[in-house]
């Protein structure tokens, strides 16, 4: 399901819907009772199973959803839900391994959270995430041809390869999009997390790179040997600056 933004839903945007996943029902009463205070409206599903129904029925704007639980893991439900919908999902685990963390960030998910968490940051990454998705809105140019090969949609949050359309994940657009508005500059990787992500995330540096090397594999024509996204060492990312090299100029690597 190619849902719509939360913001273009049509409940209150001041108050949208989270949808928290756990089979413990002590962790689900502390995000309920935090969540509610700050005015954010919460169902609960104490299992997989009941998770993906409420997906499909209660269409949420946001899955919190605890990894270890019983029959059917957080893992599993995440990649069920990301076959037919694009809802925010911030995954709950005691488990801080990054094994963990890139496995969830690989099927879909948003964000990861590792228990214990203060209310504090529970609600910053809820905002945070919820800003990202919202975000998500058509640009004034809706087709960018950075050069005969690449192609960017910025109306379907696409890229064309080859002519060959690859969809990107919300978070992967987010990203590209913030490298090609500073295209030929070198951005700054606290910039690009802030930008990206929040500034309550400018110093998770492995999200940047785990990202970055998300789109290379699905822009680039060797991943390991980037044509668009330079890594500048201890600095940041560049990307190619295809203004210059359509007039005339010469882009160094």
């Amino acid at each position: 399901m190619n849902r719509l933004s939360p913001s273009s839903v049509s409940r209150p945007e001041s108050h949208p819907l989270i949808l928290v996943v756990d089979d413990e029902p002590r962790i689900i009463r502390f995000v309920r009772i935090n969540l509610e205070m700050e005015g954010f409206r919460v169902i609960e599903a104490a299992d997989g199973l009941d998770a993906l129904n409420q997906v499909r029925e209660k269409m949420p704007d946001m899955v919190l959803l605890d990894v270890m639980m019983p029959e059917m893991d957080g893992f599993e439900t995440l990649r069920m839900i990301r076959e037919t919908d694009s809802v925010p999902v911030i995954m709950l685990t005691v488990r801080s391994s990054e094994a963990d963390k890139v496995r969830g960030l690989d099927l879909g998910a948003d964000d990861y959270m590792t228990k214990p968490f203060s209310p504090r940051e529970l609600v910053s990454r809820v905002r945070a995430v919820l800003r990202r998705f919202q975000s998500l809105t058509p640009a004034d140019q809706s087709l960018l041809e950075i050069d005969s090969r690449l192609s960017v949609d910025f109306n379907t949050a696409e890229v064309l390869v080859d002519g060959e359309r690859v969809k990107l994940r919300p978070t992967e657009f987010r990203l590209l999009r913030q490298l090609i508005e500073n295209a030929g500059w070198t951005v700054p990787h606290s910039t690009l997390l802030s930008k990206v992500w929040g500034y309550e995330y400018k110093d998770e540096i492995s999200y940047l790179r785990l990202y970055i090397n998300y789109l290379r594999k699905k822009i680039e024509p060797d991943p390991a040997n980037p044509q668009y996204i330079f890594t500048e060492r201890g600095m940041g990312y560049r990307f190619i600056d295809y203004r210059a090299r359509s007039s005339g100029a010469s882009e160094d690597a």
